[in-house]
């Protein structure tokens, strides 16, 4: 089976699996997954598993990423602020959807891996920044909608902060230990209002810049 004849199994596969929104589905359509995978593990590019990218991380699995985009409800003049650059896979997608995304990487060779794809793809509404994930962006704050690609013992009050009213942010909340609850946070005029969303597995948040 040829890579389009699996992507198109995957999406479909997606749909019957509750993902709902055609925007959602036709950016994961557009975005070329084995673009994000090393050489070693392209031949599973769609299958719905999480893949090793380098530097102990993974690129998520697409029903995970397909989740947690279409929980973030993101529209065209959305700013978004994605925590965990990684593969560049979710940035790719949320890139498609919204109006500008800002995305925070520790690891310098990952980030910049990210960025050439980023090019190759002419997706010029990204903006990267090496740092620390849990500082979040102070100086481009209030964000729309925040998205973590990583899990956080508690959801992380400097990043709940830099939400606008009315902002959503979508992050796992758990230990290493087993599966992680994804919550989805919206900020309101009198505070915070959460719902759980399912459960996931991610690699942890992680403080500080990496010594690649």
């Amino acid at each position: 089976m040829n890579p389009d004849s699996r992507k198109i199994r995957l999406i479909l596969a997606l749909r019957r699996n509750g993902v709902t929104d055609t925007r959602v589905l036709s950016a994961m359509e557009q975005i070329p997954r084995d673009m994000f995978i090393p050489e070693t593990f392209r031949d599973r590019a769609y299958d719905d598993a999480a893949l090793p990218i380098g530097r102990h991380q993974t690129i998520s699995q697409p029903s995970v990423v397909a989740k947690m985009t279409q929980a973030l409800d993101v529209g065209d003049r959305t700013k978004v602020l994605e925590i965990g650059t990684g593969s560049g896979y979710q940035a790719s997608i949320l890139a498609k959807l919204c109006r500008r995304l800002y995305t925070i990487e520790r690891h310098r060779e990952l980030l910049k891996t990210a960025e050439r794809r980023f090019e190759e793809l002419r997706l010029t509404n990204i903006t990267t920044l090496l740092g620390d994930g849990l500082d979040g962006w102070p100086k481009q704050a209030p964000f729309d909608r925040i998205l973590i690609a990583a899990a956080a013992a508690d959801v992380p009050v400097i990043l709940a902060d830099q939400l606008a009213v009315g902002g959503t942010m979508v992050v796992p909340v758990g230990d290493m230990e087993g599966d992680q609850v994804l919550i989805k946070l919206r900020r309101t005029e009198d505070g915070f209002e959460d719902e759980e969303v399912g459960t996931v597995r991610f690699v942890p948040l992680v403080p500080g810049v990496a010594a690649d």
